[in-house]
């Protein structure tokens, strides 16, 4: 699982207007989970289901 800061930097996320996150593939904003022990959030994108890393 990548990070998002590595997602942008290969295209393979974009910012929109309002500064969220977009699957560049499927042009969706993602969706977050917080998983309760873990650092960072779990950025997924609802239609193809790849998922990121986000340090909170």
């Amino acid at each position: 699982m990548k990070s998002t800061r590595k997602g942008l930097r290969e295209n393979e996320l974009e910012r929109d207007n309002y500064e969220r996150l977009k699957c560049t593939d499927c042009g969706e904003s993602l969706k977050t989970e917080n998983p309760p022990d873990e650092v960072y959030s779990v950025r997924t994108c609802p239609d193809c289901g790849t998922r990121w890393k986000e340090l909170r």
